[in-house]
């Protein structure tokens, strides 16, 4: 397990490699630069900033920099926001994303998997359709339509939770759940899928055969062979939330890492694009790790000794 850990570790280099290329390439092929304005700045200081930013240099040199201070945890400096580092925005957004992204990644996993299991232990009873009819109707409302919805009910109309905003425990209530409800669906229909196939395998036939307990069968032959799949899906998912919901963030004003990577593109500001492009990636990396390792403990017959 240490070689297969320590082999995919030294995997990741070129993965963080090859997403900061393409994210560059895109970039550098997106119209116009970090320097265009509506008012026309002068060309002799558009021709100054992008020597004082190394612009005018060969995207390959580009890209060899960036890496090379990179590696030192020098992500440069915002090309559009004057005196903040790239360092700095990612340290006061990524927090916040990434509470956000547990919160909901939480609710999701605590509702949507005993959800799941509910139906797929009592199916075609009216427990089985009744989850399923509440999963497909949180499935199928996207952000956009239940946030705005949470708002009028419990900001506007019953003043329950604030409507905008983060920090205070009752700001984040309303945006975990507007995030995490979809989530939540989505695992359950998950899960309920996989334990329907689980408990029609052979061996959980001859587990009920020999007299097991049905708690201690279900517990586990049939829960820990079944949660492979949600864990497969939920390992990319944790990265995507922890990294920002620019949508969520944006209706609940939230200074979030996706409110950040949404408004540097469009202000082709390079190196918060590229720095936070390294983040998301090496958070996804990082959750895939966590999902392969995590294969072993649940499935004995997944070894890689």
């Amino acid at each position: 397990m240490a070689k297969y850990i320590i082999r995919r570790i030294l995997w990741t280099i070129p993965v963080l490699l090859t997403v900061v290329l393409f994210s560059f390439l895109l970039m550098k092929a997106i119209p116009g630069g970090p320097f265009t304005r509506e008012v026309s700045l002068p060309q002799q200081i558009v021709d100054n900033l992008n020597e004082k930013y190394g612009l005018d240099d060969p995207w390959y040199i580009q890209y060899a920099r960036y890496i090379y201070h990179a590696v030192q945890g020098d992500l440069g400096v915002s090309m559009t926001q004057r005196g903040r580092t790239v360092t700095s925005i990612v340290g006061n957004a990524f927090p916040v994303s990434m509470q956000l992204g547990l919160g909901s990644f939480t609710l999701a996993m605590v509702i949507g998997v005993p959800l799941g299991v509910i139906a797929a232990l009592r199916h075609n009873s009216w427990a089985d359709y009744l989850a399923i009819f509440v999963a497909s109707i949180g499935w199928a409302i996207p952000v956009i339509i239940i946030a705005p919805l949470l708002i009028y009910f419990f900001s506007v109309r019953w003043s329950f939770f604030p409507a905008f905003g983060w920090g205070d425990t009752e700001r984040m209530v309303l945006p975990i759940i507007a995030l995490g409800t979809g989530f939540t669906a989505y695992f359950a229909r998950l899960t309920r899928s996989a334990m329907l196939e689980t408990l029609q395998q052979d061996y959980v036939r001859t587990a009920k055969a020999k007299g097991l307990p049905w708690g201690k069968v279900v517990w586990r032959h049939v829960l820990r062979n079944s949660l492979i799949p949600v864990v497969t899906q939920a390992g990319p998912l944790l990265g995507f939330l922890v990294t920002g919901s620019f949508l969520t963030e944006y209706i609940f004003s939230i200074p979030g890492m996706g409110r950040y990577f949404v408004d540097s593109v469009t202000n082709r500001d390079y190196s918060i694009v590229l720095g936070l492009a390294v983040i998301l990636s090496a958070v996804i990396v990082l959750a895939n790790l966590v999902v392969d390792i995590l294969y072993g403990f649940l499935d004995p017959r997944i070894r890689y000794d």
